[in-house]
């Protein structure tokens, strides 16, 4: 992953809807994809200093959330990304 795509908020939720696309079309269930969405929220949230605004936003959200809640903003990414594929 580049961080161009990190960068441009646009280009990312683009980015995760083309993922989202592709899983979806190799059978993968939306519960699925979101608890990866989970995944790769916690990864990003440990390892990378959001690049925009709009990922700083994202970033605070989910460390102010609990489990339940941070589930809620990557299932809310999933759709969010799919709809911009």
């Amino acid at each position: 992953m580049s961080s161009t795509v990190l960068r441009n908020f646009d280009t990312w939720k683009k980015f995760l809807g083309e993922r989202v696309v592709q899983a979806e079309k190799l059978g993968m269930s939306e519960d699925t994809i979101s608890k990866l969405a989970y995944e790769i929220g916690d990864f990003l949230d440990e390892k990378v200093d959001p690049q925009n605004p709009s990922n700083r936003a994202l970033k605070e959200l989910w460390e102010v959330g609990n489990k339940e809640e941070r589930q809620t903003v990557a299932r809310l990414m999933v759709k969010l990304a799919k709809k911009n594929a």
